[in-house]
C-alpha cells in the first residue's frame, strides 16, 4: 500500500512540475492592417504564399518550439478582398521595393509571470529583413484555447519604404484623402496543442511499480 501511495505521488509531482509536451501545427495565418485618411481607417489584408520553417514540431515549453522558426513571406501573394486593390499594391507598393521576398526569423521571447486561469501571455522578438534593411521587431503574444497569436507594429521608414509609401499615396490619393500612413500592423496565428505525453510515459513506470508489491 504504502508502494501505491509513493508511486501516485511521484506520478502526480512529475505531471505537475512538467506539464504538457506542446505540438505545432504547420497552419499559419499571416495577415497586415495598413492605414488611410486622417481618421486612420484600416486596410486588411493576408499573405497568401509564403514558407514557415518552424524551429520544432514538439517541445516542452514555447522557446523550444518557436524561437528559431522563420518565414519567407512572398509579398506579390496578398488578398484584401478586392482584385483591383490587390492589384494597386501590390504593383505600387511591393513591387516598389528592392526585393519581392519578406523574412522572418524569431529570435527571443519572454513569458509573462501568468495569472490562475488567464490567457499565457508575453513578447516576442521577430527579425524582420524587408526593403534589404534588417529590424528586430518587438510583438505582444497571448496562447488560449490551442490558439497562439502575435501581434506587433513596423514603420515603413525603418524600412526604407518612404519611396513606395509616397507611390502608394499618389496613385490612391483620392481614396486615402492625401494621407496614407507609414505604420503597419502585423499579426501571426498558429495552432499549438498541449498533450500529456509524459504522463503516458510515467503511467508505465506507475505500473511497474504497482505490480512489485
Amino acid at each position: 500500500m504504502k508502494k501505491t501511495i509513493l508511486a501516485l505521488a511521484i506520478l502526480l509531482t512529475f505531471v505537475n512540475s512538467n506539464g504538457c509536451i506542446l505540438e505545432q501545427s504547420s497552419d499559419l495565418n499571416i495577415t497586415w492592417k495598413a492605414y488611410k485618411t486622417l481618421a486612420k481607417l484600416g486596410v486588411k489584408g493576408d499573405f497568401t504564399e509564403f514558407k514557415y520553417t518552424p524551429n520544432a514540431k514538439e517541445g516542452k515549453n514555447f522557446r523550444e518550439l518557436l524561437v528559431g522558426s522563420t518565414v519567407s513571406i512572398n509579398t506579390n501573394k496578398i488578398d484584401t478582398n478586392n482584385k483591383d486593390r490587390d492589384e494597386t499594391i501590390s504593383k505600387m507598393f511591393f513591387q516598389k521595393l528592392n526585393s519581392p521576398i519578406i523574412e522572418g526569423k524569431i529570435v527571443d521571447m519572454k513569458a509573462d509571470k501568468r495569472v490562475s486561469k488567464q490567457p499565457r501571455t508575453g513578447m516576442l522578438d521577430i527579425m524582420i529583413t524587408m526593403n534589404k534593411q534588417s529590424i528586430i521587431i518587438p510583438m505582444r503574444y497571448s496562447y488560449e484555447n490551442e490558439i497562439f497569436s502575435a501581434i506587433g507594429v513596423i514603420d515603413i521608414f525603418d524600412f526604407n519604404g518612404k519611396d513606395a509609401l509616397s507611390t502608394i499615396n499618389k496613385s490612391c490619393y483620392d481614396l486615402h484623402k492625401g494621407k496614407t500612413w507609414s505604420d503597419v500592423t502585423i499579426r501571426f496565428t498558429t495552432n499549438i496543442k498541449a498533450t500529456l505525453c509524459i504522463a503516458k510515459i510515467e503511467k508505465s513506470k506507475l505500473d511497474s511499480e504497482l505490480n512489485s508489491e
